[in-house]
This record gives structure tokens, sequence and C-alpha cells, in this order.
């Protein structure tokens, strides 16, 4: 199957992890499949959780095995507790979302897990999915819930996040990483990929064909003008000399292609450091969620890079990596006002494209 820089992100999870399998990863076995996942640390001390459960008026027992159990066995009911008591357990966000996202190590992996069901039946699936993840369901999942603390302000975070504007619709949703996702979420992400790359940054550019992508995967007829995107990212061979300046909670956007100058995002995860300071990749993939070192996650493709070649398969290029702003919720508000999030669902809603963007024929 065919992809190109035109492919939108919930497609490239796939291929992502395609490529994973091809990148000499071992197959997976029974064994593996049963082996126990890691307990996730108690988000706190046994003293600390009675505290917080007598100052918010909450069950010190349920706490304490929401603590202990993965995130993807809750309901949405303890989600709404635990949401609560994380924000007071864990007051900063970057160390919320790199909680959240180890906690839902394990959670077992499946593509097309969304769509904007009961609005519309473009795509007919619901708007969010505890039990399992993609990698842009995993981020968006583990992001919303950093911001919120209780199940309301979770969902309507998790639409604001996903659509642009929050304006809820299979037309305005983030389908492609860089253009869509990354700068329709520049209120809660800073792009410090120039900055980290410098002298040595790659410069691409992309056309982006909604009005096709629609017609061809939801039969929808939209006249919306091809757009072009010019962005950044750091080659792979830079990583080595910028880890150090690479952050817990920092998003990851994987570069693949078979030209340097058009490369395209095939996968998100997120940046974690380990107990010993090893920078690892935390991110949704077949067969689960898994934290791996970032090194030998690169290392694959490295690897398998001359046969990639051979075959005219897309080939790692470099990485994206977006750091969470200080107070992206103070961000917001400017934008959305003080009700922020603000999400809404307007029938036929039109993807807004800036004009400097719009390709002329």
């Amino acid at each position: 199957m065919k992809r190109t820089q035109e492919s939108p992100i919930w497609t490239l999870c796939l291929l992502a992890a395609v490529l994973l399998s091809w990148a000499a990863v071992p197959a997976t076995t029974q064994a593996d499949e049963e082996e126990a996942m890691p307990e996730t640390p108690a988000a706190a001390s046994e003293e600390r959780r009675a505290e917080i459960a007598s100052q918010l008026g909450l069950e010190a027992e349920k706490l304490a095995d929401l603590d202990v159990r993965p995130l993807y066995t809750f309901e949405e009911g303890e989600v709404h507790v635990y949401l609560a008591y994380l924000q007071e357990a864990i007051p900063d966000l970057r160390e919320r979302v790199v909680y959240l996202g180890r906690k839902n190590l394990g959670q077992p992996y499946s593509l097309h897990l969304l769509g904007e069901f009961p609005f519309e039946t473009y795509d007919p699936l619901p708007l969010y999915n505890l039990e399992q993840s993609d990698c842009v369901v995993f981020a968006e999942h583990t992001l919303a819930m950093a911001l919120s603390d209780d199940w309301p302000s979770f969902f309507t975070m998790l639409q604001r996040i996903r659509y642009q504007n929050g304006r809820i619709g299979v037309v305005t949703r983030n389908h492609y990483t860089e253009s869509d996702w990354n700068a329709n979420n520049s209120w809660l992400v800073e792009d410090m990929s120039a900055q980290l790359a410098g002298e040595d940054v790659v410069h691409m550019r992309q056309t982006i064909r909604r009005s096709n992508f629609l017609a061809n995967r939801y039969d929808l007829e939209r006249d919306i003008p091809d757009r072009v995107w010019n962005d950044v990212y750091v080659p792979h061979q830079r990583v080595p000399e910028i880890e150090d300046q690479l952050e817990d909670g920092d998003l990851v956007n994987v570069m693949v292609g078979r030209n340097a100058s058009s490369a395209y995002a095939t996968h998100v995860g997120m940046i974690v450091h380990g107990e010993d300071g090893t920078v690892n990749f935390l991110h949704s993939t077949r067969p689960r969620v898994r934290e791996e070192s970032f090194s030998d996650y690169i290392g694959r493709y490295v690897d398998s890079e001359e046969r990639r070649l051979e075959e005219n398969r897309p080939i790692l290029y470099g990485f994206k990596f977006l750091r969470l702003r200080e107070d992206p919720l103070q961000t917001l508000r400017e934008i959305d006002g003080p009700a922020a999030p603000v999400v809404s669902y307007t029938p036929d809603a039109e993807f807004v494209i800036p004009e400097e963007d719009i390709v002329e024929d």
C-alpha cells in the first residue's frame, strides 16, 4: 500500500506499527502477551492519599485501589474520581503527563478507535476509548487527563485537542500531524525542533490535499483548497547530541519518507526518563503501550535502512520535538475566553486554512 506525505495521522500509526515489525522487532509470542506489566507507583504516599481523600471527600480505600490499577481498566466514574485526586497528588503538569502515560503501560493497541458518533456518522466510532489506544489516542488521552480534574473537563479537553478550535466534525478533525495537530495545539505545545537542531535543522515541505482525503476515506465531497505546509525537524543523527536537552513529557513526531525534504510524521509518542537517567520513548504501538530506550528505537530503523531502500520503503529521517507550555490553560483562556476549553458541534463546519498556506492552481 503506497503512503505519501499526504497520509493522515491515524493511517500513519498503522504504518508505524508495520514498519516496526519490519525493523527487526522480535515477533510477539504468547509469553510476551501474558507478561505481567509493571505496576505504576502510587501517585502519593498512604498518608498523603488519606489527606487528599479527606480534603476532597473521597474514599481513601478507593483511591488506594485506583493507585495500583492500570488506567485502561478504569470506568468513567473512576476516571472522574482519580483525576481530582491527581491534581492534588501531582501538582506539576509534566509529572502528571508522565505518570498518566506510564499508568497505561500494557494498554492494548488498536487502530481506528475514534470517530464523531453520535454527532456524525461519516466515522461512526465514539469520541473516546479508555480500554485501547493507537499512538494518537494514547497521546491525546494522556494530555487531556493531565489537564483535567474530573470526567466532564477531560471529555471536553479531549475534543478541544482533537479538533480545530474544538469544533467536532470529521472535516475539522486534526487528521494531519504537522499542519493540523501541532499547529492547532500550539496553545498546548511549543515546537522545539529548530532550537534543538540549530544549523543542522532539516527543512521540509508538504502539500495537503484535504478534499481528496475526505472523498477517498469518507466519500465526503468538500471544496477545500490544497494547502502548502513548510516545517522543520531534527535529523536522527543529531539526537545523541541533543538528548540531554529533552525533557519529560516532550511530544515526539517520528519523521519518515523517501526524501528528506518531504518527510512526514508516521508515529507519535513522548519522552520520559528512566530512573538511571536514560532517555526513553513512551508510545502506543503493537501489541501494547510500551516504554523503551529512545536510542534502541532509532537503532531498529537505522539497522534496517539498507533493506528498506532496496524495497522502496520509507526510512527514518528524524524527529520533531514539542514541549509542553508552562501554563497552557492560561494560554487557552486567551483564545477561548474564561470558559476554556470551548467545544462545539456545527454541522458541515469547514476547516479554516490561512490564506498564505493555500496552494494556487
